[in-house]
């Protein structure tokens, strides 16, 4: 029998994903939102993606975000922010826009040393502003198109292309080729609740604001997705 490693794992998922977006393109039906051909199916995932975040995520981030002191919470951040660094750059340079890949791998190398394996973002006092970049943005900028929106139970929330930039951007994660497995796996999951945790403020605010917590989440997905692709200046679209 194979054995299953992190990073076998980490690959069946991404294509159990990329095989999930492939299946429901063949299932359009009429919707409210163009965007969001797959609303059935995408609400389905979505409730699952909520019960598991109910009984397992959320308690997990609360506990971390209640028990670990705020510098230690900060220095796991710094820590993370800068392994996507290199990464950061990379897409950056493929966008054509050198002068930004420049102050990331600057970023990458301050904190790395000055900053004690990034675990304080020196490069940011220094006025190194750190960018948002990803292989999805990157496909855009390339002329692909969006896609269907798509919902997957801890993916979240996806264009077609952002799912296929995710696959890509797994790949080329430091942490996915962390050995031994035992400190890829630990180190994943400390990522993963400090994202989490992170999150928690949010909560509220989509509880309070948002008669519709999918549409609601949804729409600020694709909005935020269109700003950072245009790096703060999206164009006009037509509803």
């Amino acid at each position: 029998m194979t054995k299953l490693t992190g990073s076998s794992i980490r690959r069946l998922v991404s294509l159990l994903a990329l095989g999930g977006a492939l299946v429901v393109t063949g299932q359009a039906g009429a919707q409210d939102n163009p965007r969001d051909p797959y609303e059935g199916f995408n609400r389905t995932m979505y409730s699952v993606n909520e019960a598991l975040d109910k009984y397992a995520a959320r308690p997990v981030a609360q506990a971390y975000d209640a028990g670990v002191p705020l510098p230690v919470k900060a220095s796991v951040g710094n820590f993370f922010g800068n392994v996507g660094e290199l990464w950061i750059g990379a897409n950056s340079a493929m966008q054509g826009k050198p002068r930004d890949a420049g102050t990331g791998f600057a970023r990458l190398f301050i904190n790395s040393t000055v900053g004690i394996f990034g675990l304080f973002d020196v490069a940011s006092e220094m006025g190194l502003e750190r960018f948002n970049e990803d292989f999805g943005q990157t496909l855009a900028v390339w002329g692909v198109n969006d896609g269907p929106y798509l919902f997957l139970p801890v993916i979240g929330p996806r264009t077609s292309r952002d799912l296929a930039g995710w696959a890509v951007d797994s790949f080329a994660d430091p942490v996915s080729h962390i050995s031994p497995e035992s400190v890829r796996l630990g180190t994943s999951v400390v990522r993963f609740v400090d994202i989490r945790a992170g999150l928690l403020p949010a909560d509220k605010i989509i509880d309070e604001a948002a008669l519709d917590k999918y549409a609601y989440i949804r729409d600020a997905y694709l909005q935020r997705r269109n700003n950072l692709i245009h790096d703060g200046r999206p164009p006009r679209m037509d509803d």
